[in-house]
């Protein structure tokens, strides 16, 4: 029995060899290595995510400023608006 499965393995392990290099050299394994590349793609490098994050806070302080001055209008307007306090002469 045990001369008879030596050579079955061989054989096998020749045939799936070869069917699994088959299938990867085709439309199937070029799917699998686009999609494997745009994974490793859509990381972005440590200097590009530090630049990123740095933009993000300079954004945020520059949305605070914005909202700052919002309220600041919005109570210009308010005085304005309130009738114990003359606004300007037209």
């Amino acid at each position: 029995m045990m001369e008879f499965l030596a050579p079955m393995v061989v054989v096998t392990t020749l045939i799936l060899t070869v069917g699994v290099t088959v299938i990867l050299r085709g439309p199937l394994g070029r799917a699998l290595a686009d999609r494997l590349a745009a994974r490793s793609a859509a990381h972005p490098d440590d200097g590009a995510l530090q630049e990123l994050r740095h933009e993000v806070e300079d954004l945020r302080g520059a949305l605070g400023e914005v909202q700052e001055r919002l309220d600041f209008a919005e109570r210009l307007l308010v005085k304005r608006r309130d009738p114990e306090i003359p606004g300007p002469a037209r």
